[in-house]
């Protein structure tokens, strides 16, 4: 079986697999929100996960069990893998009840605090419940304003941490309007940013992020699952039949078609996807094992995209 196609994180030097795994979907039911894991889950699908040479693990304080996982399951492992948590979480995820808490289980934005105690906390947390000595990345959740972050010396804290070994680069999962600031603030090395063929509105800050230097890890590149699938899926899904994309699939799913336009970005660097089915994570690797999509298809995907786009509008 071949290797997954890899690529360096911007400057970081890191060489990370255009497909990553995102650890949400082991957080179990903090709060009562999320999903009962069974007996034997989350070993398997992280222990899949390495198995197929994935290297890169996007997980949060506030994905309840997630980082207990794996810490638990793979932590003997973890010269294998890269591993990137978040930053300003609540250090309780199941202290929050489900009306305060946003339809994927993770607090909402009000509940993140960006304090020095806080983020020490957290990434000493992070640290313990991972067993690992140190963080490749660590992330601002949620997109702080650069005046939160000023304001509480953020920054400062993280390269504090980073001086003392705890982690290794510092990161943003970031969103408009704010991303465009914290690309100009010049200290971020990896940025987390939402984008797929059918929600491409930060594609100009990918690309501006990309030429920057910075590494670029996608999430929602699979444009949250299939119809019916994901949280929200069938708006986002319209786009798709407005744009007559099903006559491009040449036999292909739309999740895997989904999932090679974004690998297809130059400026993308590795796309996160979340599972607990092993069958689904082999999907994944086939479809990302292709790689990208032939030229000609991408830029007629994209041409039809646009002009549904324009129509709608």
């Amino acid at each position: 079986m071949a290797d997954l196609l890899k690529r360096k994180l911007g400057q970081t030097g890191l060489n990370v697999t255009t497909l990553g795994f995102g650890a949400l979907e082991v957080r179990g039911m903090p709060g009562g929100v999320g999903r009962p894991l069974q007996p034997g889950e989350p070993e398997r699908i992280l222990n899949a996960v390495l198995d197929a040479g994935i290297n890169y693990i996007d997980v949060a304080i506030d994905y309840g069990d997630a980082e207990d996982y794996i810490g638990k399951v793979i932590s003997h492992r973890r010269k294998e893998f890269y591993l990137a948590s978040k930053c300003g979480c609540p250090l309780d995820v199941a202290a929050f009840t489900p009306a305060e808490r946003t339809s994927l289980g993770t607090p909402l934005p009000k509940f993140h605090d960006y304090s020095r105690k806080r983020i020490v906390d957290g990434v000493n947390q992070s640290l313990r419940r991972m067993k690992t000595d140190y963080l490749d990345i660590v992330q601002f959740h949620f997109s702080p304003s650069r005046e939160v972050l000023e304001q509480e010396g953020a920054v400062q804290t993280l390269q504090d941490l980073k001086r003392e070994g705890k982690i290794r680069f510092l990161g943003c999962s970031s969103i408009l309007p704010n991303i465009t600031d914290h690309i100009k603030m010049g200290v971020f090395e990896v940025f987390q940013v939402p984008y797929s063929a059918l929600q491409p509105e930060h594609e100009s800050a990918i690309a501006d992020a990309a030429k920057a230097g910075a590494g670029i890890v996608i999430r929602g590149g699979v444009a949250r699952g299939e119809p019916g699938e994901g949280q929200g899926s069938e708006n986002v899904w319209k786009l798709w039949e407005k744009a007559k994309l099903d006559e491009l699939l040449d036999g292909a799913t739309p999740t895997e078609f989904m999932l090679r336009y974004t690998v297809t970005n130059p400026a993308m660097h590795t796309t996160i996807v979340g599972t607990l089915s092993p069958a689904h994570l082999q999907e994944n690797l086939a479809a990302a094992m292709k790689g990208p999509l032939p030229a000609s298809v991408f830029s007629e995907a994209k041409r039809r995209l646009t002009a549904a786009r324009a129509v709608a509008a």
